[in-house]
């Protein structure tokens, strides 16, 4: 704590002693600006005519480091000093050890009671972490796959890159800030894989010859024997189209192939319907011709010399019977098929019915003209 004011009062009284004396001295070239990373060094040079008394150099408006012609005045154990002669000028550099993110801001180096004073900034970076979820990874070979890097904690956000130490046929990736945090950026690498092999992660400072990388395997296995492809890989897209439509039309063709049958067996159908109520109809037709007189009658001539069944049992039963006629016995109605035939009037113009009384069984012929 002493030591500190007795810094102070030094400073003081070399003030004291200079503000007539440096008045006439100028800075012929102020410092540059300057980016460096965190926890690394910055430097700043100032360049100023000879004679001059008191230097000092400030950071965000404080004064850090001070210098005199006989020694520095260090009051920041971070902040120390470099010089340089030449024949016409001096150069006085201020060395920033360790530097923090909060040194970001202006650097001024001025003389005493001079109104000339060269100003630059400090640029602090901050390199952050990457992540990648998983470090080995093992994926079908020629299917797609994607995969993520995470850069955390990056002052600014960094630009990332991929390198690929493995066969693919096809790779592309993009960038974008994690949704809700804006201090984390998300690199998606998507490839396609043909082999094993490495990825690489790479992110990049802006400013700074400076980046971080991160390495995972990935390792490609062969697709089970059932999956579609048969060698294992899958169709291209040209063979599933031409395979949807060829399926496509497959199914038009047997829609249609169905639809002409079911008409052909209608058609069909109604053709045999047609012709057996035709057939039906002939038949009725010949029925009906031979079973009804009135048909009879129509289409021929009457016969006039056929006499009804009942009107001749009745004229019998009238008539007395005769003494010279014999009764036949009923074994008569057994005669054979070809005696009857025998007593079977031949046909003539006029039609001949024979009956027998005894027997109940009458044969009738009829002679159309």
């Amino acid at each position: 704590m002493e030591g500190s004011w007795r810094d102070v009062l030094a400073v003081l009284v070399i003030l004291a002693q200079l503000t007539v004396s440096g008045s006439s001295y100028q800075i012929i070239e102020g410092p540059r600006n300057v980016t460096a990373l965190k926890g690394s060094e910055a430097r700043f040079n100032c360049t100023m005519t000879h004679g001059w008394k008191l230097i000092m150099w400030a950071l965000n408006g404080i004064v850090e480091l001070s210098l005199t012609s006989q020694e520095p005045i260090i009051t920041n154990n971070r902040f120390t000093s470099a010089s340089y002669n030449s024949t016409d000028s001096f150069i006085s550099e201020m060395i920033i050890h360790n530097v923090q993110l909060n040194d970001s801001g202006p650097v001024q180096c001025s003389l005493q009671n001079s109104n000339v004073f060269g100003s630059a900034f400090l640029s602090v970076q901050v390199m952050g972490t990457l992540n990648i979820p998983s470090s080995n990874l093992i994926v079908t070979e020629g299917e797609p796959c994607n995969v993520t890097c995470y850069a955390v904690g990056w002052t600014p956000l960094p630009n990332i890159s991929w390198e690929l130490e493995l066969p693919v046929s096809h790779s592309s990736y993009y960038s974008f800030l994690e949704p809700g945090n804006s201090l984390r950026v998300l690199s998606v690498l998507d490839l396609t894989p043909l082999g094993n092999g490495t990825l690489t992660c790479v992110a990049e400072m802006k400013d700074l010859q400076a980046s971080e990388s991160l390495t995972v395997n990935l390792t490609v296995v062969q697709p089970p024997p059932d999956s579609i492809g048969g060698e294992g890989q899958a169709l291209p897209t040209w063979a599933i189209i031409l395979l949807a439509v060829a399926f496509s039309l497959l199914l038009i063709l047997i829609i249609a192939l169905i639809i002409i049958f079911c008409c052909c067996c209608a058609s069909r159908r109604e053709k045999e319907e047609s012709t057996y109520q035709n057939e039906i109809r002939k038949s009725a037709n010949v029925r009906t011709g031979k079973a009804d007189p009135e048909t009879w009658l129509k289409s021929g001539k009457e016969n006039y010399g056929y006499s009804s069944d009942e009107a001749r049992a009745a004229q019998i039963a009238s008539l007395p019977p005769k003494s010279g006629e014999v009764s036949l016995p009923e074994q008569r109605s057994s005669l054979p098929q070809q005696e009857l035939d025998k007593h079977q009037p031949s046909p003539v113009t006029h039609p001949r019915v024979s009956f027998d009384i005894a027997s109940p069984q009458k044969i009738r012929n009829v002679t159309l003209v």
